[in-house]
């Protein structure tokens, strides 16, 4: 479902939906969709009561929201849209992946579904963006992978990096200047049982002591 018709605020709000219940099966809690959008849990319960008018979401008062087929269809193709600029921006215009993310937030709400049809194929159909996450096709699928926090991984057990969950531009600079970016393989040389912070070796090569916290946005996949 193309997002025409929806204003930006509520184009925002299935967004973030989607994006808070994407390693979550239970309903967004009100608070969490407000922290997610800066504003009063009031002003989302508002805003939650006319999306579900739109049947975009399911929504009951205490018990929080969840998006329907249709609000997910439409919240996928906006996040289709973000990310196909995000890729845009960094491979043809040569922005940093840290610089990328507000860009492509402006762009997405301004983006018809035959430009982005047209954007995905001038960038030669991209399965993911900068962060390694997944780009939907023009249906709204996408490529499912069995990813893994780096926290949760044993030590001596060799994982790929896919993907960061944390878009923050600080937090992205400091992986690209520890080469910690999607495509490294990485093991955890040792694991601190007071804080469960971690030593990781890079590409057999760099070693870099990292915080659970960091090591909580770094998802893998193994590789054995």
């Amino acid at each position: 479902m193309s997002q025409k018709g929806l204003s930006l605020t509520e184009q925002n709000y299935i967004k973030v939906i989607y994006e808070l219940s994407v390693n979550n099966n239970s309903n967004i809690l009100t608070s969490d969709i407000a922290n997610a959008v800066n504003i009063r849990s009031a002003s989302a319960t508002d805003m939650l009561g006319k999306l579900a008018d739109k049947k975009l979401v399911e929504y009951e008062k205490y018990y929080g929201a969840r998006l329907t087929e249709k609000g997910k269809s439409a919240a996928l193709n906006i996040v289709r849209k973000h990310r196909l600029w995000e890729v845009f921006l960094t491979e043809k215009l040569g922005f940093g992946w840290d610089e990328v993310h507000e860009m492509a937030e402006e762009l997405e709400h301004a983006t018809s579904d035959e430009l982005s049809d047209r954007l995905e194929n001038f960038l030669g159909h991209p399965k993911t963006d900068p962060h390694g996450e997944p780009i939907p096709n023009k249906k709204g699928e996408l490529d499912k992978l069995k990813l893994f926090s780096l926290s949760t991984i044993r030590p001596n057990m060799e994982v790929e990096l896919k993907r960061i969950s944390d878009e923050t531009p600080s937090f992205l600079q400091y992986l690209q200047k520890n080469n910690l970016v999607p495509g490294v393989n990485l093991i955890i040389h040792n694991l601190n049982d007071f804080d469960e912070s971690m030593d990781i070796v890079i590409n057999g090569k760099n070693s870099l002591h990292i915080s659970n916290q960091a090591a909580s946005h770094l998802w893998v996949a193994k590789i054995r």
